[in-house]
Parts: C-alpha cells; sequence; structure tokens
C-alpha cells in the first residue's frame, strides 16, 4: 500500500537526520514547508518524465449539432426565426446551410430565437435549412499532454488526421478544397478543435496524459500533495530519495550520491510501469487479416 504524504516526508527527514515532523500540510515550520513543496516538485517532474499507465486516459465524446431553420438576410450576421436555439453555444458551434459563408461560427447566442454569427450571410430566405455544429471541444480539466496518433472517429473506424499546423488549418478552412472524408483536428486556444463541422453524431476520441499523479483519502484524483493523508501513484522509494536529492541540491549539499539513487529508482519504476514488448532479432510476418504471408498465388475466393 502507498505511503501517505507525512510518511513520505518522515522517512525522508529520518533519513537525513532532520526533525521528524507529526505534520506537513499547514505546518507553520519553515523547514517542512519546503519539504512539502520540493515533494510536490518531484511528483511534477516525475510525471512529465514518461508515459505512466495510471495517468493514461482515454478521452470520449460524441459530436453535438442543430439541424433547424431560420430567416437570413443578405449581408446581415443576425439569423431569425429560429424555433430554438437551445443546444447552440457561442464560439464553439460553427454554421453551415445554404448562404453561409466558409469557417462561419455563431458569435453570441441572441435570444432562443436569434444568434448573431462572425460573418455576413450571403443570401436572403425564409424557413431556410441550417445546422449549427459543435467544432471547438473543452479538454479534459486534468489534461496534461496529448499521446501522438490516438485520435480516432470510432463511428467511421478512421484515424483523425492532425494535429494540423496553422498554415494547413487555415488552408483548411480558407480553401477551395476544405473538405474530405475524414476529420482534421488540432489543439487551439485551449480546445480540442475539428474541421470541417460534423452535422451527424460521431464517437470521437483520444488518448492524453493526466496531470493528477496525486489521490485524497477519497480516491479523488489531484495534481499536488495538499493534505497529510494524500498519496501518490509513484513508488515511494522513488519520492522518497527524490525529496532527499532536491532538500540537498537546495541548501547547497552534496546531492550525487541521492541523485545516483534516485536516477537507478527512476529507471526501475519506469522498467516495472507497464511491461515491455518482446523484441526479436527475427521478426515473422503478422498472421493477422491478409497479408503476403497468407495470400495464396492464385484462385483467392475460390472454392475449391
Amino acid at each position: 500500500m502507498a505511503s501517505t504524504m507525512l510518511q513520505l516526508v518522515q522517512q525522508a527527514t529520518g533519513e537525513m537526520g532532520l526533525n521528524i515532523p507529526t505534520a506537513v500540510a499547514g505546518s507553520a515550520d519553515t523547514d517542512t514547508r519546503q519539504q512539502l513543496a520540493l515533494l510536490n516538485a518531484v511528483g511534477y517532474e516525475v510525471m512529465r518524465s514518461f508515459i505512466w499507465q495510471a495517468i493514461d486516459k482515454e478521452y470520449r465524446f460524441t459530436t453535438s449539432y442543430v439541424t433547424t431553420t431560420a430567416t437570413t438576410v443578405d449581408g446581415s450576421p443576425i439569423v431569425t426565426a429560429i424555433p430554438s436555439t437551445a443546444g447552440i453555444t457561442a464560439g464553439t458551434f460553427m454554421a453551415v446551410g445554404t448562404g453561409v459563408p466558409q469557417d462561419c461560427y455563431v458569435q453570441s447566442v441572441d435570444s432562443a430565437t436569434q444568434v448573431t454569427l462572425n460573418q455576413s450571410m450571403q443570401a436572403s430566405g425564409t424557413a431556410v435549412s441550417l445546422s449549427f455544429a459543435q467544432v471547438k471541444y473543452t479538454m479534459p480539466t486534468d489534461f496534461d499532454r496529448v499521446m501522438d496518433r490516438t485520435q480516432w472517429d470510432k463511428t467511421q473506424h478512421w484515424e483523425m488526421l492532425g494535429p494540423r499546423t496553422s498554415q494547413e488549418w487555415q488552408w483548411l478552412k480558407s480553401g477551395y478544397i476544405a473538405t474530405g472524408p475524414r476529420v482534421n483536428w488540432r489543439f487551439l486556444g485551449g480546445y480540442f478543435e475539428i474541421w470541417p463541422a460534423l452535422v451527424t453524431n460521431e464517437y470521437l476520441g483520444f488518448e492524453y496524459m493526466s496531470n493528477a499523479w496525486a489521490y485524497s483519502t477519497a480516491g479523488v484524483a489531484k495534481g499536488s500533495f495538499t493534505a497529510d493523508t494524500d498519496t501518490c501513484i509513484f513508488p515511494d522509494r522513488l519520492m522518497v530519495l527524490g525529496l532527499m536529492k532536491k532538500y540537498f541540491e537546495v541548501k547547497g549539499f552534496d546531492a550525487s550520491a541521492y541523485t545516483r539513487d534516485y536516477m537507478a529508482q527512476l529507471d526501475i519504476a519506469k522498467a516495472n510501469d507497464a511491461g515491455s514488448k518482446t523484441l526479436s532479432m527475427a521478426p515473422r510476418l503478422t498472421s493477422i487479416l491478409i497479408t503476403e504471408g497468407n495470400l495464396p498465388d492464385s484462385l483467392y475466393g475460390m472454392n475449391n
């Protein structure tokens, strides 16, 4: 069972021959408060140093859209006579339909029947069919970094295309050829943004690394130690050595011995975290699906 934050500090201070605190969180002792800050610094750094399986998470969501009718006026960004604007959010929804310019977002939801776009309409009409599709999705609150090539459109069974560069993104949103069968994506302004706007419910998602490496006694994940009873996902010995290493460094002492032991424990923790693939010096062709290893020379698909 993982040691608590208090136990980790007590172990480290005991080994260094320092005063062993009976409480850490909220302590008025300057040295104890520094030890807590240094222990959290160890957690922040270790969290970012490896793809730890305990904080490798999946983010899933279904695309949202509203198909409706409205009255539009050529040269005006105001769209009226919408039966209901429920479900439409300014800034994250894009308008799609006849007379709507490309890359046109909802600037404001004015009432239950009216929205204002960030561009003027290019045609007038009543009972015009329009769609409002969400293209910007809020990131998980504990998001730290993304796992590459895990972005998939699970409904279509296609890997999404991205992350697009700024230049590619503007080309997609501004050029003549702006759509295709696959979803494009990038991180922009704190959102996971997709292109083109989808007017179907599609299940999208990706993997990411969480910044929540600590846990309260109630099992609530958090990004740092804040209570004496908190625990963390990292091995006890790694955290203790990390604290001692940092303490010696900030005090100006020789921390080489602690650094050596800490790096050894970090390597061990990484190696044992999620297992490793077996590497072969004589790889064989896979037997999954159809390959040149199991495709006959002729008469494929014919009965003998």
